[in-house]
C-alpha cells in the first residue's frame, strides 16, 4: 500500500473573524477529498488486491510446472513411440543362435504387420484381430505373444505361412513337401552352461523365395529332427528357432513342456519384426554392476541389422 501527501493546510489571515474561520473549516471538512484536492491531508489510495507471493516463490513454482510438463510430454511421446513404432527387447536364451545371442539388445518395429491389442503394453482387450497391414514374410524374425498364455514374449523365425505344409525329416526342413536348400558352413564350438564347449554345425539355409540365413545344429538324433506334417491354418504362422536342436517352437505342442510349447501362432499374437541388434553384452553383465558394462561388452555386434 502507498500514501500520498498533498502538503500542509494554509493558515487564516488575522483579519478573519472567528465565525468565518469556523465556517471555512466546516466547509472544508464537509467537502470530500480527492487526489486533486488542494486541502492538506494524508490519505490512502485505493489499490487492487494481489497475491502476496514473493517473486522468487513464483519463479520456483513456474519452474516446477514447466519441469512437470516436460516430463509428461516426454512420457507421452515415449508411450506413443512404444505403441506405434518401436519396442526394445533383450534376448534371454540361445534359441536363435547363431543370429541372436543371449544378451543382445534388439529393436522391434511394430508397423510392419499392422496392429493388434498385443501392440499395446499389457495387451488390453480393446479389440480383437489385426488392423490392416501385410502379414510377415517367410524368414522374418518376429516377436510374438505365446499363444498359450498371451503374455510371454517369444522370438522366432517365420518358417510356415497360412496353408503351408511343414515337416522335419532326418534333420532336414521340408516346406510343402520340398526340401529346403541347405549348405554346411563348417563346425563350430558353442559355449555351454557348464563352461565346456560343445561341437555344433553351422548350416546356411535358403528358403524358396530366395532368403538365406545361418542355422545351428548339434547333429542328428535330436528330439525334433523328425516330426509329423504340420498344416498351417488360415490366419496362423509356423515359427522355428535358428538353433534347431535347442528351441521350443511351433514343433512343440502347447500342451507339452509345461505349457511352454508354441504350436501355431495366430496373426493377432504378432508384436513386430526384429530389425537390428542395438547393443550386446555377454551373459553376466548387469545394470547394477557398472564394471561389467565394459568387461562383458560385445562391440562387434553393435548396430547389426537382422536378416
Amino acid at each position: 500500500m502507498s500514501t500520498v501527501e498533498t502538503g500542509g493546510a494554509q493558515a487564516a489571515e488575522p483579519s478573519e473573524t472567528a465565525e468565518a474561520v469556523a465556517a471555512a473549516e466546516t466547509s472544508a471538512a464537509a467537502e470530500p477529498l480527492t487526489a486533486g484536492a488542494s486541502a492538506g491531508a494524508e490519505f490512502e489510495e485505493p489499490v487492487e488486491e494481489t497475491d502476496d507471493v514473493p517473486a522468487h516463490a513464483k519463479s520456483a513454482k513456474d519452474e516446477f510446472v514447466e519441469i512437470a510438463k516436460t516430463i509428461f510430454y516426454a512420457l507421452l511421446i515415449a508411450l506413443v513411440l512404444r505403441i506405434l513404432f518401436f519396442q526394445p527387447y533383450t534376448i534371454p536364451s540361445a534359441s536363435m543362435e547363431p543370429n541372436l545371442y543371449e544378451g543382445d539388445y534388439i529393436i522391434v518395429s511394430k508397423w510392419n504387420y499392422g496392429y493388434s491389442r498385443h501392440s499395446i503394453p499389457f495387451s488390453p482387450p480393446l479389440f480383437h484381430g489385426r488392423t490392416p497391414g501385410k502379414g510377415p514374410a517367410r524368414g522374418d524374425i518376429v516377436v510374438f505373444k505365446l499363444p498359450s498364455d498371451n503374455k510371454s514374449d517369444y522370438i522366432k523365425r517365420v518358417v510356415g505361412l497360412p496353408g503351408d505344409r511343414i515337416q522335419m525329416r532326418d534333420n532336414h526342413l521340408y516346406i510343402n513337401d520340398a526340401p529346403v536348400k541347405d549348405e554346411v558352413m563348417g563346425p563350430i564350438e558353442v559355449p555351454t552352461f557348464y563352461g565346456v564347449p560343445r561341437e555344433a554345425t553351422e548350416i546356411r539355409e535358403t528358403f524358396p523365395e530366395g532368403k538365406n540365413f545361418t542355422t545351428q545344429d548339434f547333429g542328428p538324433g535330436g528330439d525334433l529332427d523328425n516330426t509329423d506334417v504340420y498344416v498351417v491354418p488360415e490366419g496362423y504362422y509356423f515359427m522355428m528357432g535358428d538353433n534347431r536342436d535347442n528351441s521350443i517352437d511351433s514343433r512343440v505342442d502347447p500342451r507339452f513342456n509345461g505349457g511352454a510349447g508354441v504350436g501355431f501362432v495366430p496373426a493377432e499374437n504378432l508384436v513386430g519384426k526384429a530389425q537390428i541388434i542395438l547393443f550386446s553384452w555377454h551373459p553376466g553383465a548387469s545394470l547394477f554392476k557398472p564394471w561389467t558394462w565394459f568387461t562383458k561388452v560385445r562391440p562387434s555386434r553393435f548396430f547389426t541389422p537382422l536378416k
